[in-house]
């Protein structure tokens, strides 16, 4: 919870004191994220983009199962974040690209901070809880966009905020179809003690052919 931007860093790429503490959590929408991932069959030849990867859980996930896998953040901290579970699993070499929807930030910072922006298209873009302003489905839609090859998938769990369909129309003029919803109301979260956490949400895959 301690907030530390000696550099403005998180200023520069839009985060606020609020906001800095966010990505370092498991989310309940990346648990679901990475559930479903689980299950997907691994292509070799695919190349897949996690955005707002936070921690990483989903990712990691593709990443032990041998896909050919980016994960991406905005938060100056989710590289090194990522090293570090990457190590408490037994796992290296998961590639860390930066990507956020909005203004681009500068070369120079990146650079400051260590990592290369995403600049490769993918057959599969996934993400996890993206939804949460009432701007991000145009911007975030622009974005997958701009990182899709002409044909790619499009994973997003949403856990019902409010901006589905917007995002959906806004994905739909980028050529994308939604293909399924999945209900994920009967997959709880199961804490560490044992408790299962009731789960309100859906996955949403869009395909561009």
């Amino acid at each position: 919870m301690q907030y530390a931007d000696p550099y403005r860093h998180a200023q520069s790429l839009g985060i606020s004191s609020a906001t800095w503490p966010l990505f370092g959590l498991v989310w309940p929408s990346s648990i679901q994220l990475a559930r479903k991932l689980k299950h997907r069959p691994v292509c070799r030849q695919e190349k897949i983009l996690e955005l707002g990867c936070g921690l990483g859980l989903a990712s990691l996930t593709m990443h032990r199962r041998g896909a050919q896998v980016h994960a991406s953040d905005r938060h100056p901290l989710a590289a090194h974040f990522l090293q570090v579970n990457q190590r408490l699993n037994g796992l290296s070499g998961l590639p860390y690209v930066h990507a956020q929807w909005g203004c681009e930030p500068e070369q120079e910072l990146l650079a400051a901070l260590g990592v290369k922006p995403a600049r490769q298209h993918y057959d599969l873009i996934v993400g996890s809880d993206l939804l949460y302003e009432r701007d991000t489905p145009a911007l975030l839609a622009d974005l997958i966009n701009q990182r899709a090859k002409p044909q790619a998938e499009v994973w997003i769990v949403d856990p019902d905020r409010g901006y589905r369909n917007k995002f959906t129309a806004e994905m739909k003029r980028h050529g994308f179809t939604l293909i399924r919803q999945i209900c994920l109301r009967d997959r709880p979260i199961l804490t560490p003690e044992g408790t299962e956490l009731p789960y309100k949400g859906r996955c949403l895959q869009y395909v561009r052919a």
